[in-house]
């Protein structure tokens, strides 16, 4: 049975950060119970199946052609990109990384640092152009991951340094046009602009550059300046070394191994705390036929 567009939407928020936070401070999830309620006939999952049976089960469908919603991408980058070919012991991952205007959908950070901007079969490319501006004042490596549909449309628009990444049909990632690290585009202030200023104080430490000593109502604007006149190559090296330590993903690798594969995106993905980490695997073991009295 195929699903309906009302059908299509559940499952995709099934993914979202609401449902997930829920999961995780609350150990139930009525938002959960009532998508379920949507889709239920479209699942063939019985009452003794878990919570995260029922996400595998709809992440099956959400990822067909056609189908796919960001997360979907998401899960992509983080399958075929950061545990494939790195590791969350050496890189980390950024989710909705601020860059100028604009905010970069996953950032990883490894040895340097590259965005991935999805555009997936359900979005614009009306603001791709700005995006990509943005996003090459901050990161080393750019790339624009899309379907097959886009692709010719993507090339159209990014610059030759830019990076094309297509999810084929049998959800694997291809490269059209390889991205070029170019580290003089690389503009500090932005960059400064993306940090928390706890990071931003570190990068000028490893500098050498004096942290101006001032009331906080000045002390941005002061550190700001002193950006500016740093060189583009140290900022960045900097900020990826700042980066890793301060989004260090590591902590989160006992609880990812203990969550259905489906959201292991979603784990990297959104925010919750140590403490909510038993009850979230706890909770995604749930059976559904206790899961669908969650109220």
């Amino acid at each position: 049975m195929s699903p309906s567009v009302s059908q299509m939407s559940a499952l995709t928020r099934l993914f979202s950060s609401a449902v997930f936070k829920e999961l995780a401070k609350k150990g139930r999830s009525p938002l959960f119970t009532q998508l379920f309620g949507v889709v239920d006939e479209l699942i063939p999952c019985g009452d003794m199946c878990s919570v995260g049976d029922v996400f595998d089960a709809a992440f099956s469908m959400i990822k067909g052609v056609g189908r796919r919603s960001e997360y979907v991408y998401k899960d992509a980058i983080v399958r075929k990109v950061l545990m494939g070919k790195h590791s969350i012991r050496t890189a980390s991952l950024l989710n909705e990384f601020r860059a100028g205007s604009s905010k970069a959908d996953i950032v990883v950070i490894n040895g340097t640092a590259t965005a991935y901007e999805i555009k997936s079969e359900r979005d614009s490319l009306a603001r791709l152009n700005r995006q990509i501006v943005d996003y090459r004042k901050v990161f080393a490596n750019v790339n624009v991951i899309t379907s097959e549909i886009h692709v010719d449309d993507v090339r159209e628009v990014v610059p030759a340094d830019v990076g094309i990444l297509c999810l084929s049909r049998r959800y694997q990632i291809s490269t059209v046009q390889e991205a070029r690290e170019q580290l003089d585009r690389i503009c500090p202030t932005t960059v400064f602009e993306s940090l928390r200023i706890a990071e931003a104080a570190s990068i000028l430490e490893a500098l050498g550059v004096d942290v101006p000593d001032v009331p906080n109502t000045q002390r941005y604007g002061l550190m700001r300046s002193c950006f500016a006149r740093l060189h583009p190559v140290d900022v960045h090296q900097q900020m990826v070394k700042t980066l890793k330590r301060t989004r260090n993903l590591y902590p989160l690798s006992e609880l990812l191994g203990q969550l259905p594969q489906s959201l292991q995106a979603a784990a990297l993905s959104v925010p919750i705390r140590r403490v909510d980490y038993c009850r979230l695997i706890e909770t995604v073991r749930t059976p559904l036929g206790i899961a669908k009295g969650w109220s």
